[in-house]
C-alpha cells in the first residue's frame, strides 16, 4: 500500500480519481432521492398505488445490497475495473429501460437491475481505497469521498424536483441513463487497475463463504461494520420518512421539500470536511466514539421533542443527528478494511451489503409504522443510533 495523504495538498492525480469514484457512489442518492417527490406521478402513471411506488425504493435498497455481495468475490478475482465498467453499463442500460417499463412490476424489476449495477461504483470504490491506503490514510480518502460524494444528495433532491416539474418522472430517469454513460467512461478513463494479477484468488464458492464467515468471525472487523451499518441506517430512516414529515405533517411543498432536505446533506458535507481535519490529531476509533455518542444523544432528543417542535427546530435536530453519518462512515470503513489482509474485496461487499441490508430493514418499517406523525422516523433514528454506539463500545475499538 501507498499513501498519498501526508502532505497538506492532495496531489492532482488523487483529487481526480477521488472525483472519479465518488461520482462512481453516487449512483445511489441520484437513483433515490431523484425520484422521491415523484412517487405519487409514477403510481398514477401505471395504476398503482403508493404503496406499490415506494416499493421501487425498497427493492432498489435490496438490490444494492445483493449486488455488493456479488462483487466482493468477483472483483478479488478478476480485478477491480473490469466489474466496475461492467457494472456502471448495467446502471445506464436498466435506466434507460425502465422508461419503456409497462406495468408497475416490470419496473420494480428494473430498479432491482439499476441497483446491482449501481453498487459496483461503491464496493470498488472502497476496495480501491484500501488497496492504496493504509487505516488513517484510508479514512482521510474516505472523507474525501464522502465530501464530494455529499454533493449528490445536495443536488439530487433539488435537480429532481425541477425535472419531474419540467418532464414528469420519465425525464429522471433519462437523467440517470446519461449520468451513467457519463460515469462510465470517467471509470474507463480516470480509474486504475489496483489489484495485480499475481495477487487475485481463484473464485470458488465454497472459499467466498469461507472469507466471509472469517471476516464477521473477527470482532475487529465486525464491530466497525455493524456499527457504521446502524449509523447508515439513520440516515435512511430519514430519508423514507422526510417527505411525510416535511411536506405532509409540515405543509412544504415539492420545491421547498428539496431545498430542506438539501440542508441536510450540507451538514453530511461539513462533517465530511470536519473529519478531514480531526484525522490530522486523532485516531480513526476515538473520533468514530465522540461521534456515535453525539448521534446517540441527537437521536434522544429527535424521538422526545420532534412530534411537538416546529419545523425549524425539527430541520435543525435532523441536521445535527444526520451529520455524525460520514464521519461514523469513513472511519469505521478504514477501520474495517485495515482488518480485512488481502480480502479487501470481499469485506468491501460485506461492509456495503451491511449498510444496505440494515437500510433497506429500517425503511420497510418506518414505511410500515406510518401513523402520520414523526415518530416512525424519529424513533428508528434513536434506537440505530444507540445500537451503533452499543455495538462499537462492546465491540472493544473505542480506545484506539
Amino acid at each position: 500500500m501507498t499513501s498519498d495523504l501526508s502532505a497538506a495538498r492532495p496531489p492532482a492525480r488523487f483529487v481526480r480519481l477521488i472525483a472519479a469514484l465518488a461520482a462512481l457512489a453516487a449512483f445511489a442518492p441520484f437513483a433515490t432521492d431523484m425520484y422521491l417527490a415523484s412517487f405519487p406521478d409514477i403510481a398514477a402513471s401505471f395504476g398503482a398505488t403508493l404503496g406499490d411506488a415506494q416499493l421501487s425504493l425498497s427493492i432498489f435498497f435490496f438490490g444494492l445490497a445483493v449486488g455488493q455481495i456479488a462483487y466482493g468475490p468477483l472483483i478479488d478475482s478478476f480485478g477491480r475495473k473490469g466489474p466496475l465498467c461492467a457494472g456502471v453499463a448495467t446502471f445506464a442500460a436498466a435506466s434507460a429501460l425502465a422508461l419503456f417499463a409497462p406495468n408497475m412490476p416490470s419496473f420494480i424489476a428494473l430498479r432491482f437491475l439499476q441497483a446491482l449495477g449501481g453498487c459496483a461504483g461503491m464496493v470498488i470504490g472502497r476496495a480501491i481505497i484500501g488497496d492504496l491506503f493504509v487505516e488513517r490514510d484510508a479514512a482521510r480518502a474516505l472523507s474525501f469521498l464522502m465530501l464530494v460524494q455529499g454533493l449528490g444528495p445536495i443536488l439530487a433532491p433539488i435537480l429532481g424536483g425541477y425535472v419531474a416539474a419540467a418532464g414528469g418522472w420519465r425525464a429522471v430517469f433519462v437523467f440517470l441513463t446519461a449520468f451513467g454513460l457519463l460515469c462510465l467512461a470517467l471509470a474507463w478513463r480516470l480509474v486504475p487497475e489496483t489489484l495485480p494479477p499475481a495477487e487475485r484468488r481463484r473464485l470458488r464458492f465454497a472459499d467466498t463463504l469461507r472469507t466471509f464467515g472469517s471476516l464477521l468471525r473477527r470482532r475487529a472487523f465486525a464491530a466497525p461494520t455493524l456499527a457504521g451499518g446502524l449509523s447508515f441506517a439513520c440516515m435512511f430512516a430519514f430519508i423514507t420518512g422526510s417527505s411525510e414529515a416535511y411536506m405532509e405533517i409540515h405543509g412544504v411543498s415539492e420545491r421547498s421539500y428539496g431545498w430542506l432536505f438539501a440542508l441536510n446533506a450540507c451538514g453530511m458535507v461539513a462533517a465530511a470536511a470536519v473529519n478531514g481535519a480531526l484525522l490530522r490529531v486523532a485516531s480513526p476509533a476515538r473520533i468514530v466514539t465522540a461521534a456515535l455518542a453525539l448521534g446517540a444523544l441527537g437521536g434522544a432528543a429527535l424521538a422526545a421533542f420532534g412530534a411537538i417542535a416546529p419545523l425549524p427546530a425539527l430541520v435543525a435536530m435532523l441536521w445535527l443527528t444526520i451529520a455524525a453519518t460520514p464521519i461514523v462512515g469513513a472511519n469505521t470503513m478504514a477501520i474495517a478494511l485495515g482488518q480485512a489482509g488481502d480480502h479487501r474485496g470481499a469485506a468491501s461487499a460485506l461492509i456495503g451489503v451491511t449498510q444496505f441490508a440494515l437500510a433497506g430493514l429500517v425503511s420497510a418499517v418506518v414505511g410500515a409504522f406510518h401513523n402520520g406523525t414523526v415518530y416512525p422516523m424519529t424513533v428508528a433514528i434513536f434506537v440505530c443510533g444507540l445500537a451503533a454506539l452499543a455495538v462499537w463500545l462492546l465491540g472493544g475499538r473505542s480506545r484506539g
